[in-house]
């Protein structure tokens, strides 16, 4: 007979369209991965009492509470996992890791790297998790792959872009992510925070950028729109765009990336395909190959559907959390960290100073 699974139970603070996410990510990770824990749903917290319960019911919370504050010390959570505004993520994760908890973080980490810092600290000898959850997109791992086999060969540029109309939308520019109390910035936050985790894990750190920012709405005082040019230490040079303007795009988040031996390019609307092209091969046969990266032998293919049925968004958290909770029965680190998360903010502070000073700026 098989050992009983050791139970884990979450606290989640946060009700909106994130902590949506998560809670989906809690129910079905033991559906698609054998993982080594047993996961409940034990306590959700927020403000609004109304939305909150029908929240908790909808999801399978056992409870709810208005108090994060008194939640995350209790000696029966094990998790702390935070899903709301991001000037929240700072005194929720402080709490929660002086009580010795498991900390869970949504992106970016902090509203300044200063914060930042004081947050990967506190939970530096703790296991703790940041949902950068675009780098277990299967195809953005196929990517990590070929680059890490040498596919690309020496890397020349990494150009990304991250494209939604969200602020084009009267009714939507009233909410926190538009409010710099709220969100401690605009798109860089919401967007290109994004963009630099992806390249980092692909290309690694950046070392220099020159940025600025335009907000196109009267009275808002966060970003609309960020442009950055960026050199990478690998010696490479990185282009990157984010806006909340781009009118047609509801989720256009890509990459392209050139190399001496090939280059790749991804978008996230179309999100289970890779583009590929192969410089070594012979000159008659050169060719982007458009790969369907739904197996076999791709990454996470033998946990999710049979190859050719697709994947989505919320795979992509199930994947993360599973990758998670395997390192954390294994005592293994896990990325993407606070730390990790810490430096992709250091990069976004880099471009708030680059923007306003109007010079280069080293991270």
């Amino acid at each position: 007979m098989a050992e009983p699974k050791a139970r884990l139970n979450i606290a989640m603070i946060g009700s909106g369209f994130i902590a949506r996410a998560h809670s989906n990510a809690f129910h079905q990770v033991r559906h698609f991965f054998d993982v080594p824990f047993t996961l409940c749903t034990k306590v959700v917290c927020a403000r609004d009492s109304l939305k909150l319960e029908a929240f908790a019911k909808q999801w399978d919370w056992e409870e709810t509470s208005p108090d994060w504050q008194s939640v995350v010390t209790r000696k029966d959570i094990d998790i702390v996992d935070i899903a709301v505004p991001n000037a929240m993520h700072a005194p929720i994760a402080l709490a929660g890791a002086s009580a010795g908890k498991i900390v869970m973080c949504e992106k970016p980490l902090a509203i300044s790297a200063e914060e930042g810092s004081k947050m990967a600290e506190v939970v530096r000898n703790l296991p703790n998790l940041v949902w950068f959850n675009y780098r277990r997109v299967p195809a953005i791992s196929l990517a990590k792959q070929w680059i890490d086999e040498g596919r690309l060969g020496q890397i020349f540029h990494h150009r990304a872009y991250y494209f939604n109309q969200s602020g084009a939308d009267p009714s939507k520019g009233q909410t926190w992510r538009y409010r710099r109390s709220d969100a401690g910035s605009g798109a860089i936050g919401d967007l290109l925070s994004h963009l630099f985790d992806t390249a980092r894990w692909l290309n690694g750190e950046i070392s220099n950028v020159s940025a600025m920012t335009h907000t196109f709405a009267s009275n808002r005082d966060v970003d609309d729109a960020v442009q950055v040019m960026a050199r990478f230490a690998n010696g490479s040079v990185g282009s990157f765009e984010a806006s909340r303007y781009g009118v047609g795009r509801r989720n256009g988040n890509g990459f392209e990336i050139f190399g001496s031996k090939g280059s790749l390019a991804f978008d996230l609307e179309d999100l289970n395909r890779l583009q590929f092209f192969d410089a070594t091969d012979a000159p008659a046969l050169q060719a982007t190959r458009n790969v369907l990266v739904t197996g076999p032998d791709h990454p996470y293919s033998t946990n999710f559907w049979k190859p050719g049925h697709l994947v989505g968004y919320e795979h992509t958290f199930i994947a993360t959390l599973a990758d998670f909770l395997q390192a954390l029965a294994q005592q293994k680190p896990f990325q993407p960290n606070f730390d990790d998360a810490l430096q992709t903010q250091r990069v976004l502070a880099a471009v708030e100073s680059s923007a306003a000073s109007r010079l280069w700026t080293k991270v």
